[in-house]
């Protein structure tokens, strides 16, 4: 049997055992009072695959951009390296194939996606409400930690601007999503029904969301 993963064991009168991964990635264990640790490590090795998983993910999440030179960037569902320059004016610049960065990493990257945001997944918005007829008010665009969007109860629709990192199929279902909202403020059928009759296949794009995701608030 392989060696056993490191956990912190909380017993107290619960009647099931159960395990979760912490904000540290750290394995916690909650466990009757009166159960064997052979059954509870028992229990560990047999989860370990899905553990290993989740504390991966959870060090990416949280892993920063350093803006090293070959340091990857997502670009439209596509990844391209980092090449640095040195020049007196400080500047990003994208040649199709890589990222040339001169000066701070962080504010050149933002500023790039959002003005490339601005200007190739914005007018999807626009797309999508003139075809079926969903009208928006205002619109503003913000590098949100916890939203890739919203609606305002007055129809303003936030966009996450990090979206731009994502393939055009998801920034279209966040789009929809939001522009559903215009006309059904709640998550009940006649939303999805709605959602579904625009994006038959939405749920592929929920998917890469919800599995990677946390790429895009890395930067």
């Amino acid at each position: 049997m392989a060696q056993l993963m490191k956990y912190q064991l909380i017993r107290s009168k619960r009647k099931t055992l159960s395990l979760q991964i912490s904000d540290n990635a750290e394995l916690l264990i909650r466990a009757p009072n009166r159960l064997s640790v052979q059954k509870i490590e028992k229990f560990i090795h047999e989860k370990q695959h899905w553990i290993e998983k989740k504390q991966a993910l959870i060090k990416n999440t949280k892993r920063k951009m350093h803006y090293h030179e070959g340091e990857s960037f997502l670009y439209l569902g596509n990844i391209y390296p980092l090449k640095l320059m040195h020049m007196q004016k400080p500047q990003i610049h994208f040649d199709g194939a890589y990222f040339h960065l001169s000066g701070n990493g962080q504010t050149h990257f933002h500023a790039w996606y959002k003005n490339a945001f601005r200007n190739i997944a914005l007018p999807r918005l626009d797309y999508y409400a003139n075809l079926h007829q969903l009208n928006y008010n205002k619109v503003y665009l913000k590098a949100q930690k916890t939203r890739w969007g919203s609606c305002s109860h007055i129809n303003n629709i936030n966009l996450n601007y990090l979206l731009i990192m994502a393939p055009m199929s998801v920034i279209d279902y966040v789009i929809v999503h939001e522009l559903a909202h215009t006309k059904h403020k709640h998550h009940q059928s006649e939303f999805w029904q709605l959602l579904d009759s625009i994006l038959p296949n939405n749920h592929q794009a929920k998917d890469w969301l919800k599995e990677r995701g946390y790429q895009l608030r890395r930067l």
